[in-house]
């Protein structure tokens, strides 16, 4: 029986703890077979984004056709996508591709550096959340793509409508940002799923969104419904949180191994 395939179109992380890394980290993780297109190569560590150097449009497309007519895909997930010309071409490319997608509108790093034009704001609500099956900002990016800025739990709901608005089926809104446990909120504008989990004491969270959004991908590519895909994306990847280790001299990443017989962490 073969795996099922989940392909991540995102950028390169050379420090390993985001981007196609940490996707590939992720899948393997979860039981699928992880693929990739790579959407830009960055030089960066747990101090920050030293540089980014976006791929031209047709070595994406080349990589994505490449992948999907031979191999095939059951989920794909996008990450880092840097210029407005990229999000178009993904764009296209996944309206024409029969499978679940999960859009992390990624805007901005872990350490506050930008990894997407300001000019590409525009095609990222008009191309990519529309053919999104599920969307995760974070409160950044909620931002960033409608103005809405969260505050508290009760603005969640609100930012929920503001990118529901520009078209993915589902949105979980990552209030991870927010004082107390770490709440995300699923809705698709019927329905709502609120998630919970303990916020640890642990600054190494690198990575946490392309895990998240990996995480999900995986999961709807084994057959589980929206909801219960979020969830249990949830507690991976805030298992992966929890064991989060220091790597170099600043912000290190996420545990993506932590549930492969390493025991499971401790609150």
């Amino acid at each position: 029986m073969s795996l099922p395939r989940v392909l991540s179109v995102a950028g390169s992380d050379s420090g390993g703890g985001a981007g196609i890394q940490a996707d590939l980290k992720t899948m393997l993780a979860l039981g699928v077979h992880g693929m990739s297109v790579v959407t830009a190569v960055t030089a960066q560590n747990s101090l920050g984004v030293q540089g980014a150097w976006p791929l031209p449009v047709e070595a994406v497309r080349a990589q994505y056709r490449s992948v999907v007519d031979d191999i095939g895909v059951q989920a794909v997930k996008t990450g880092m996508l840097a210029s407005a010309e990229l999000v178009e071409a993904v764009a296209e490319l996944i309206g024409a591709t029969d499978a679940p997608t999960v859009v992390d509108p990624v805007g901005v790093s872990k350490h506050g550096d930008s990894l997407l034009a300001a000019s590409a704001l525009d095609s990222v609500r008009t191309g990519l959340l529309p053919v999104a099956t599920v969307a995760t900002p974070n409160l950044d990016e909620v931002a960033q793509l409608t103005g809405v800025r969260v505050e508290s739990e009760d603005d969640l709901r609100r930012a929920a409508a503001a990118v529901l608005a520009y078209g993915p089926r589902w949105v979980v809104i990552k209030g991870g940002h927010l004082a107390g446990d770490a709440v995300d909120l699923l809705t698709d504008g019927s329905e709502e799923h609120w998630l919970r989990a303990p916020r640890y004491d642990n600054r190494h969270t690198h990575g946490t969104g392309c895990t998240l959004a990996s995480a999900i991908a995986s999961h709807l590519a084994k057959g589980l419904p929206v909801p219960e895909a979020v969830t249990a994306a949830k507690e991976y990847v805030t298992g992966a949180i929890a064991a989060g280790f220091a790597l170099g001299t600043g912000i290190g990443p996420v545990d993506h191994g932590w549930a492969l017989g390493r025991g499971t962490p401790e609150a």
